[in-house]
């Protein structure tokens, strides 16, 4: 493959290149969100040589080179699975996409709400840390991803 073809070929997170098990099984749950988004950062940076050597890294067989998913850099819109009150400090948030998210906020509450699997959007702050908020409620915890 021309060096070309390596530069312009967009990056996948380990999120999206590993399985759930391959994720858990090399320790990578224990990494906060922070520590993730700085390993994947050195990866797109430093985890192809770009240089048109003829080995491929083995990961390329996994997809290294497949498109991100709408996931990877942009919003997370999915549904809470069941019921809930809310959130506060330590807050565990299962969403119907698989992945749990906990809430690391120590300032941001929302109570008073029963909602029954609502909608939820995840994104991606400036400084790397990611927010959750429920549907169209105007405020959001930040969130740290547990699986």
């Amino acid at each position: 493959m021309p060096a070309s073809t390596l530069q312009a070929t967009p990056f996948s997170t380990l999120e999206e290149r590993m399985s759930a098990a391959e994720f858990r099984s090399a320790g990578l749950e224990k990494l906060s969100a922070e520590e993730l988004a700085a390993l994947n950062a050195w990866l797109s940076n430093n985890g192809t040589s770009g240089s048109g050597s003829a080995a491929p890294p083995q990961d390329d067989r996994r997809g290294l080179r497949e498109a991100p998913s709408s996931q990877s850099r942009g919003p997370i819109n999915t549904r809470l699975i069941g019921e809930s009150t809310g959130w506060s400090y330590g807050t565990v948030f299962r969403l119907e996409n698989g992945q749990v998210w906990r809430s690391v906020d120590r300032e941001s509450t929302l109570a008073g709400v029963r909602l029954t699997n609502p909608s939820v959007e995840i994104r991606q702050g400036i400084m790397g840390n990611w927010r959750l908020k429920f549907g169209d409620y105007n405020t959001s915890a930040q969130v740290e991803r547990v699986k």
